[in-house]
Parts: structure tokens; sequence; C-alpha cells
């Protein structure tokens, strides 16, 4: 049977299967990962990235390929995770800012979107490298624009175009060495191969579907979820009161517009609710607006969203009728399920003060590393990181959350930088700064040079240059059998993994973190700090500091209780 064009109905089959598909491949990519560390999560972050999206899609009964393109569009930018999940999100932007006002989807449509979507993800990467999921794209983007000329059928264009993208894929070991090494092809340009063949098999009457276990995704421990780091533990703030309430609703809801708004008009929308009311964030992308006001007349508020479109998870809470409930949560602060909802009220009751001029937010994973980060001042953890990578919705949260003018975001990962710059790029109601520390020390470090009494960004290029200054490792296991950078790693050997790759290899922890501090010390050096994970005992720690502290005479032993999964020592050297 020909297929000339597919109509909006058939356009979120077609997306849920490619969604699905991914799914259930998920633990495959992950595997793809060079290094052979357990913390391979490229296929899950893709997975939670399109996810988002499809829950928008799931909502919409009766679609239209606009109203698609926006619940696509808005819900991976969201929902995005990872590097991976970043670069997914913009395709997907790309892709639906192309077709949005089409009625249906042709040959030529497909070409042109593949081509907008190809350059968007290009644009929202700093130094794009080839050999990723970006080469794939391009491969595919070259060969739909190829195939216009002498194809009329959509499913055999895109066969064809499934072929040229994974012969694509096939070619990245060639592009970069170390997938060679590692005998393994790139794990977002596999992702981004399921997601189509998911399209395909819709598209031939045989949508993918979610296979028992893959239907829930959920992050290792508790990633993204929003930890408060209070600024005195067990201090009273019965000093809140319900008369400082000025204006006592919360207020928060989604407009899907109905056309793109321009800086005029969000600045006209800005300009009412603060005639209305205060604490304000509102921010817009394409195809959404996000509004979180505090005012007395929450139905005006939702009165101007519906000026632009159509309301979605709209929610109305009395800070004054439950003050006493919510002051009771913060003596003292104890992290629990039951008062979550209660502290995060308290949060909008304490950002009703005036803004101080910082704030900080930062990545961790760890009881004490988070412990770490609030005694050198930053005002809330997202607890994640490795295997469990907050996504942009997640960030902006937490800026919302931080009453300062100026947020500095730590990602603490090299894989949350696209995704904290992502979120930077949606608020726009406080100057946001990215220090792309990619490990905890350099987030520590960071904040440690952080001088209160310079402006902004003077303080910005000061925590850049202190990234400069530290060397880092890491001590995990392998997962699996590999070669690379010429050594040669067994499943469950322990691996010490420093800024310039793997440089020890061996089966006993203690002994791989003796030889990768060996390789990182030298004559510059002055201090080795040690955060020990989960799975170290305080006496196995305090033994190993000891060890060092003897054998480097001239420099200090620091040793932390991190708490961290997954890394037995999280460590560094300057």
């Amino acid at each position: 049977m020909l297929v000339k064009d597919i109509k909006a109905d058939f356009v979120k089959e077609v997306f849920i299967s490619g969604a699905n598909n991914i799914s259930n491949k998920k633990e495959y990519i992950n595997e793809l990962n060079v290094f052979p560390v357990p913390d391979g999560d490229t296929g899950t972050n893709m997975t939670l990235t399109i996810m988002s999206a499809v829950a928008e899609v799931k909502s919409l009964d009766k679609p239209t390929i606009a109203s698609l393109t926006k619940a696509i569009s808005g819900g991976s930018l969201r929902g995005a995770r990872g590097n991976s999940g970043v670069i997914l999100s913009q395709l997907l932007r790309g892709f639906c800012r192309d077709i949005k006002d089409k009625e249906e989807i042709s040959l030529e449509v497909i070409a042109s979107a593949f081509a907008h979507a190809t350059e968007t993800a290009y644009k929202a990467v700093m130094k794009p490298k080839e050999g990723t999921i970006l080469t794939v794209a391009r491969a595919m983007a070259e060969k739909a624009s190829e195939l216009l000329s002498t194809e009329d059928d959509i499913i055999e264009y895109l066969e064809k175009i499934v072929i040229a993208g994974d012969e694509a894929l096939a070619g990245t070991p060639e592009l970069l060495p170390v997938l060679k090494e590692a005998g393994v092809v790139d794990s977002g340009g596999q992702g981004l191969m399921e997601i189509m063949r998911g399209f395909l098999m819709a598209l031939k009457g045989e949508p993918a579907i979610l296979e028992d276990g893959a239907a829930t995704v959920t992050p290792a421990r508790g990633a993204g979820l929003l930890e408060e780091i209070p600024s005195a533990k067990g201090s009273s703030r019965d000093d809140i009161s319900t008369a400082d309430i000025k204006f006592g609703y919360c207020t928060e809801f989604i407009v899907l517009l109905e056309k793109e708004l321009d800086d005029k008009e969000i600045d006209k929308i800005k300009e009412f609710l603060l005639s209305i009311g205060d604490s304000l964030v509102c921010v817009a992308d394409e195809e959404v607006l996000k509004i979180h006001v505090h005012t007395n007349h929450p139905g005006q508020a939702f009165e101007k969203g519906l000026e632009y479109g159509q309301l979605t998870r709209c929610k109305v809470d009395n800070m004054r009728e439950e003050h006493n409930e919510r002051i009771s949560f913060a003596i003292p602060y104890e992290k629990s399920d039951k008062d979550e909802d209660a502290k995060s009220e308290l949060e909008e009751v304490v950002n009703n003060e005036p803004p101080k001029k910082y704030g900080f937010v930062a990545v961790s994973a760890g009881d004490g590393l988070s412990t770490i980060f609030e005694e050198i001042g930053v005002d809330y953890v997202i607890r994640g990181g490795q295997t469990m990578n907050p996504s942009t919705d997640d960030i902006v949260s937490a800026i919302e959350k931080v009453n300062a003018e100026n947020v500095f975001i730590l990602p603490n990962n090299k894989n949350i930088v696209l995704a904290a710059n992502q979120a930077a790029d949606i608020v726009e109601d406080k100057k946001i700064f990215v220090v792309t520390s990619s490990s905890i020390p350099q987030g520590i470090a960071a904040m440690l040079s952080f001088n209160e009494a310079v402006e902004p960004e003077d303080n910005f290029e000061g925590m850049k240059e202190a990234l400069l200054g530290i060397k880092t490792g890491e001590i995990t296991f392998a997962v699996r059998d590999t070669s690379i950078e010429g050594k040669e790693i067994r499943k469950n050997n322990i691996m010490g993994i420093s800024d310039n790759g793997i440089d020890a290899v061996g089966t006993e922890v203690v002994d791989v973190t003796k030889d990768l501090i060996d390789t990182l010390v030298d004559e510059d050096s002055g201090l080795i700090s040690l955060y020990y994970g989960e799975d170290v005992t305080k006496e196995e720690a305090e033994e190993l500091a000891g060890f060092l502290s003897e054998k480097y005479e001239d420099l200090d032993v620091d040793l932390r209780y991190g708490g961290q999964p997954i890394y037995y020592y999280i460590l560094s050297v300057e």
C-alpha cells in the first residue's frame, strides 16, 4: 500500500511506537558505554526524555499536527536528561518547529524537518563531535534530501533513511578511536536508530509495544528529586506569620500556546502578573508558557493565560490556610516522603522575602556530599549524578526555588552540563551562571573560590578558573570485559579513572586507589581529598588515609564521608 502522507492521529501512534522501542532497548544501549563502568545511562536518559514527551502526547484526545508538535517539543525539552537526552530533545524540537504549521506529513515535509532537526541539534552543542548521535542524524538528513527525487512512498523512503543511519552508526568507531578500541558503536546514535525503527514499525502496521518492566523507567536512587539544604538545621521559623504573606495563593499553570510569543508579549504578561502578585516566574519556549505567581486573584492569572492558549497543570494552594502545618516541618528538617509537599509550600512562604544577591544549586549523590555542599553555602542540592541525571525541568524547578537575583549552577558531572545550560536558557527572571564543573571535587573547589564581595561576572570567571587547579579521580568497577586505552580490563576489575581516562586497573579497591593517586601527585601538590562511598567502611577509609599521610608526608590528607553509590572513592589532588 502506497503511503504518501501521514495524518495527525497516525503521527501520534508513530511517535509513541518510537518511544516504546527505545524503552525496550534501553539496557542494551546503556551497555554500549565506552568505559565499562556501571553508570552507562544513555539509553535511560534518552528514554526518560522521549517518555516525558509521550506523556504530553497521550493527553491529547483529538490531536492536530500543531498540538502534537507542542506536546513533543515541550515535553522533551522539560524532560531532557543527560547530554544524549538534551541532544534528542533538540532533534525533536527542530523537527517539530518545521512541521508545526502542516496539516499532514509528506516526503517533502519530512526531508525539510530532518534538515532542521539536525541543524538545531548541532547548534545546541558547544563543540560538536563527529562519531556521535549528531553524525547519525546528519547522515539521515542528507539521505532524506537525496531521495526526494526518486521516492514516492513514505515507508520505503524511511526504510532507506534508516539504512543510511545504520551505516553512519556502524562508521562511528572510525571517527572516534575510543569507540573502535572498546569495540562499540556510539550509544546515542544507537538510541536514535531504535527510535527510528519504532517509527517504521508503526508505519508498517506493527507498532512497538512496551515490554514487561519497560513501561516505567525510574532513575536509580531518586534522580532529580529536590533536596532542601536549610541555612541552619533545627532552627525555628516562628518568625514567619500569616501577616507576612501579602499574596495568599500560590498559583501555577502551563499555557499550551496557540502561537509563539515574542519578547514584548512576554514582558506584557509579566507586567500584568506583577500588578496582581509577586514571586513571579514566567518562562516560555515556542510551544508552552509556564507561570508561577503568588496572588490574591488566581482567576485573573488564569484569564490572562487563556488569552494565549489552553491551560494545563493548573494548581492553586492557599498558603495562609495551611501556614501552621508548614511551619512545623521546618523544625527540624528531616527528609521523608510524607512532608515533601509541606516543605515545598514552606519554601514558597520563605521566598516572599526580598531576594538575596547570590544563590547556588548543586547536583550531588550521597548524603555526605550533600552535607558538604550545605556547609559551603549551597542553597539546594538536586540528588543526581551518574546513572541518575536530573532533567532540564528538575534544574529549572531548583532555580525557581532559590530566592536570589544571581543563581550559580554546579552540574558536577559532564553529562549534566547541557541540561543545565538548557535550563538557564528557559529561566528569564534571574541571571543564571552555569559553572561547568564535571566532578564533585571541582564543584567544591568552585564554591570555595566564591567571593561575595565581588560582582557576579567576576565570580563566574573565578569559579571557572578554580576548576583548572584541581585533578580529580574516581574508583569504581568494570561491568564487562574490554580493551581500552591500551589496558585489558575484565568484568569486576577495579578501575581508577582520572580526568585523562583510566589510569589504574586491578582487583583490590585500596591498591587501585593508591595507584591512581600516584599518577596524580606531583611536586606542586599540597592536598589530597578523599570522599568515601556507601560501600566503603569508615575504618577502611581511615586506614587508607593514614597510609597516604605517611607516604606523602608533605601533603595534607582530608578524608570525608561522601556516601555516594557506585564509586568507592571520589578524590582530588591540588
